[in-house]
């Protein structure tokens, strides 16, 4: 018999990225600054990169300003009908605004300079809790009521 794997929702990606946070799928040079607290810290390039692997869309890079001098980068995700989906936005201060929001060309893997490492571990991690919920959902809907 042929198990039938249950749809995920965005509510299950979601999960699966924020579990799969930590300092070492952070920026490198700001992992020191990445704490439990603000798990969202430094995780918007990858996590944009991720999310743009499951639901495709376009890259939205924006400004990160502090007393109107640009200081960073943040990195969301556009999906179709102008659909803004930010899983990182809480990582930021009040003192830090973000600012813009241009497209983005994704460029292939291979000529990324930076965050190479971070991003497969975030999406290796990623995918297995997705596997693994699916693998929960289709089991427990398969199961014969006693």
């Amino acid at each position: 018999m042929t198990q039938t794997r249950t749809p995920l929702l965005l509510t299950d990606i979601e999960q699966a990225v924020r579990d799969s946070w930590s300092a070492e799928t952070c920026t490198p040079e700001f992992r020191s600054r990445w704490t439990e607290e603000n798990p969202a810290r430094d995780q918007c390039g990858v996590t944009a990169m991720v999310l743009n692997d499951l639901l495709g869309g376009e890259l939205i890079r924006g400004e990160v300003h502090v007393d109107g001098v640009r200081v960073d980068y943040h990195w969301w995700n556009r999906l179709g009908m102008g659909f803004e989906i930010d899983l990182t936005r809480e990582q930021f201060g009040p003192e830090e605004i973000v600012t813009g929001g241009d497209v983005v060309a994704r460029p292939p893997l291979a000529e990324w300079r930076r965050l190479h490492e971070e991003y497969e571990l975030l999406r290796d991690r990623v995918l297995e809790k997705l596997d693994r919920r699916q693998a929960t959902d289709s089991s427990a809907i398969s199961r014969p009521q006693v």
